[in-house]
C-alpha cells in the first residue's frame, strides 16, 4: 500500500545556479571553473545549490564578496560503473523476483497484521532470506494492533432501496446489531464539510464523494485519501453519526477500498465504511434526484450502515532482516526495504508482496558482480505499515544510535511492481553526481531523471529524519490504484517484464550506493524533514 506523504522542498533557481557559475568561471582559475560546471548539475531542489557548502574554507586568492567554490562531486570509479552496467545485464535477464512474489502469495497469501497470515509472512522471509545465502538473519519484535473486521453493509433504504458494495475502513467501530440508519448528506472532500452552515451535520450520515485522480507519481492518492484518514473524526466533531466514502482508488469495478483511519481523542468514535466508485455513482445520482430541481426534490436520501467490526488487544509481529556482507566498507549499510504486511481483502500482491520480492532479488544482483560491492546490503520487511508504520518506528529505536549512523543510504519498493519511471533521491548536494551516474545506466530501461527532494517510503521516515540520504526509484502508479487495497489485489495483476525492469534499477541503485566513497554525511536538517 501506498500511504505515502509526499515532501515540498524549496527549488532554487537555474537561472541564479547558472548566473553564479558564470561570474565564478570569469574570476577562478580553469581548474576551479570545471569545478563550477559539475556543480550546474546539481537539480533543482537540492538545498544548497548554486552556493558553498556551509563552513568551506575560503581559498586563499578569494576576495571579497567573491562566492567560494563548491565541493568537488562524487562519483563511483570506472570499475565500479562496469560493474553497474553488469548488474543492470544480469537482473534484465532474471526472473527471481518474479518467482519469489508467487512464492510468498502461493504459500503464505495476505499477511493481514496480527494474524496468523502475518505470523506465515515472517517465517516464510527468515527461511528465505536463509536459503538465499543471506546472513546474520533475525528479526525483530514489533508489538501491532489486531483489528478484527468482521462483516460489513450499506444500504439504501429510500428512496430507491438496494444494497451496495462496501468494505468497513481500517480501524472503524461497529455498530449496533441492527446497524445505523440516517439520512445521508453528501460533500466532496473535507473542506466541503467544514465550510457547512453549524448544524448542518448534525444526526447525519456524511458521504464524501470526492474522486480520486489517476496519476503516474501517486499524488491523487495523497489528494484523495485525507477524507478516509481524517474525515470520521472531523465529522464526528461536528456532529455526524457515520461516514461512507467513495474508495480511494482508481477502479471502475464494482469493488470497495479498505484502509486506515485515525480516530482523534477529541472526537466521538463513528463508524466509517467505503464503497465501490460504481456505488458511489449511484448514490451521487439518487442524492441529486433530492436537491432542488430534482425528480424528487425536498427528500432525503435514507440508508443504513452496519459494521461489525472490533479491536482486540494488540499482538507480536516482526521486522525481519538479513545482510549481504560488503567488502572494504562492510560496516557501513545500504537499506533496501519494503513491507511484509498486506490488507485482508486480497492476496497482498501488488501492496507490498511486489516490494518485497523486488528488494530481495535487487539485493542479490547487487552482489553477484565484480567489483564486488563494498558496502553491506542489509533487506529490512518491515512489520504494520498499513495499521501505522509500526516496524518502521521500531526499527531506528532497536538499532540504536550508533547503527543507524552505519546506514549510508537507504530505499524502499512499495507502489506495486512498476516499472521505475523516475530516479529521485535526498542525498547531499555532492553525490548528485552519483545519482546521474546511476541515471545514464538505467535511462535506457525508459527511467527518466528526477530531483533530490524526495522522500522515499514511508517506512523510511524514521531513518530520513535521523539524517540517513535516501535514494528512490520511483514506480509507476498509473494502475496501482486500481486494485489497491482490494479484493482484485491478486497475482494476475502484476507484469513480469515490469517486475523485472524494477529489480534492475533498484540493483544498479543499491549497487551504485555501495561502491562511492564515503564517508557519506547525514542530510542537513532542513532537508532531512
Amino acid at each position: 500500500m501506498v500511504r505515502r506523504s509526499l515532501s515540498v522542498a524549496i527549488v532554487c533557481s537555474l537561472g541564479l545556479l547558472t548566473s553564479v557559475a558564470t561570474t565564478f568561471a570569469q574570476n577562478r582559475t580553469a581548474k576551479q571553473a570545471s569545478t563550477a560546471t559539475s556543480a550546474q548539475r546539481t537539480p533543482a531542489g537540492t538545498p544548497g545549490a548554486g552556493t558553498a557548502a556551509a563552513g568551506a574554507p575560503a581559498a586563499d586568492t578569494q576576495t571579497a564578496g567573491e562566492v567560494p567554490p563548491p565541493p568537488p562531486a562524487i562519483e563511483i570509479s570506472r570499475e565500479a560503473l562496469a560493474g553497474a552496467i553488469g548488474v543492470r545485464e544480469a537482473a534484465q535477464r532474471s526472473d527471481e523476483s518474479t518467482q519469489l512474489l508467487e512464492e510468498l502469495t502461493t504459500e503464505v497469501g495476505q499477511r493481514f497484521t496480527g494474524t496468523a497470515g502475518d505470523k506465515a509472512g515472517v517465517e516464510w522471509a527468515v527461511k528465505k532470506l536463509r536459503a538465499l545465502g543471506f546472513e546474520n538473519v533475525r528479526t525483530q519484535e514489533v508489538i501491532v494492533p489486531r483489528w478484527i473486521r468482521g462483516e460489513a453493509s450499506f444500504d439504501v433504504l429510500s428512496p430507491f432501496p438496494m444494497p451496495m458494495v462496501t468494505a468497513a475502513v481500517g480501524g472503524s467501530i461497529g455498530t449496533a446489531d441492527e446497524g445505523l440508519e440516517g439520512p445521508i448528506l453528501m460533500v466532496q472532500d473535507l473542506p466541503a464539510l467544514q465550510a457547512l452552515p453549524e448544524g448542518t451535520v448534525r444526526g447525519k450520515i456524511v458521504f464524501f464523494n470526492g474522486r480520486m485522480e489517476r496519476t503516474r507519481d501517486g499524488s491523487g492518492y495523497g489528494k484523495a485519501v485525507r477524507v478516509r484518514a481524517e474525515g470520521p473524526s472531523i465529522a464526528a466533531a461536528l456532529g455526524a453519526t457515520g461516514i461512507v466514502i467513495r474508495s480511494v482508488g482508481t477502479s471502475k469495478n464494482r469493488v470497495a477500498h479498505t484502509g486506515t483511519l485515525s480516530y482523534k481523542v477529541s472526537a466521538p468514535r463513528i463508524p466509517a465504511v467505503s464503497i465501490s466508485n460504481p456505488d458511489a455513482d449511484l448514490l451521487e445520482r439518487q442524492v441529486a434526484q433530492t436537491r432542488p430541481g430534482g425528480k424528487i426534490a425536498g427528500n432525503q436520501v435514507m440508508v443504513r450502515i452496519r459494521v461489525t467490526a472490533r479491536d482486540l488487544p494488540q499482538v507480536r509481529s516482526a521486522n525481519v532482516i538479513g545482510d549481504l556482507p560488503g567488502t572494504d566498507l562492510a560496516n557501513e549499510i545500504v537499506l533496501i526495504s519494503a513491507h511484509l504486511d498486506s490488507w485482508d481483502l486480497g492476496q497482498g500482491v501488488q501492496d507490498d508482496g511486489a516490494g518485497v520480492a523486488i528488494a530481495i532479488a535487487a539485493a542479490r544482483a547487487a552482489v553477484a558482480v565484480n567489483p564486488r560491492a563494498r558496502r553491506t546490503i542489509r533487506i529490512v520487511l518491515f512489520a504494520n505499515e498499513e495499521f501505522g508504520l509500526s516496524g518502521a518506528a521500531r526499527y531506528p529505536l532497536e538499532e540504536g544510535d550508533d547503527n543507524v549512523a552505519r546506514h549510508a543510504f537507504a530505499m524502499e519498493a512499495d507502489l506495486g511492481d512498476g516499472p521505475v519511471w523516475k530516479l529521485s533521491a535526498r542525498v547531499p548536494p555532492t553525490y548528485w553526481a552519483t545519482i546521474e551516474q546511476v541515471h545514464r545506466v538505467v535511462k535506457s530501461l525508459g527511467v527518466e531523471l528526477g530531483d533530490n527532494v524526495s522522500a522515499g517510503g514511508a517506512d523510511l521516515g524514521p531513518l530520513r529524519r535521523r539524517g540517513v540520504p535516501v535514494l528512490a526509484p520511483q514506480l509507476d502508479a498509473t494502475t496501482y490504484f486500481d486494485v489497491h487495497h482490494t479484493i482484485n489485489d491478486t497475482l494476475d495483476q502484476v507484469d513480469p517484464s515490469h517486475l523485472q525492469q524494477s529489480t534492475a534499477v533498484f540493483a544498479v541503485a543499491a549497487y551504485a550506493a555501495a561502491m562511492v566513497d564515503g564517508p557519506i554525511p547525514r542530510l542537513p536538517e532542513e532537508q532531512a524533514q
